[in-house]
């Protein structure tokens, strides 16, 4: 094996090893109404996680996220078997004053 060849194998490896998997907090409640949130409900998010029941997103924000303006998606479901590895979050988080209608806004 040359040198170069040795050093772009270790570079290799050295960057495997500092990947870091990072998973969906899957937060419990609704940002909106405080509606209980498990990890298999119906729930929506925004690329920044803000975390809405799906009732809220649809009808109340119309799909945007009322923090940064992007769009909802449905939260992807984590497998039962992978939440003891990787729990939901336990941190609850809610608007001051709940979320106002995106057409009375």
């Amino acid at each position: 094996m040359t040198l170069l060849a040795w050093a772009a194998k270790g570079v290799k490896k050295a960057a495997h090893r500092s990947m870091r998997l990072t998973m969906l907090e899957l937060r419990p409640n609704c940002e909106c109404c405080d509606k209980d949130l498990p990890p298999h409900a119906d729930a929506m998010i925004c690329t920044y996680e803000c975390t809405f029941c799906r009732d809220c997103g649809e009808t109340v924000l119309k799909g945007i996220c009322p923090n940064c303006g992007g769009n909802l998606v449905t939260r992807p479901v984590r497998p039962a078997a992978k939440l003891t590895k990787d729990p939901a979050s336990t941190v609850r988080k809610l608007r001051p004053g709940g979320c106002v209608s995106v057409t009375s806004a």
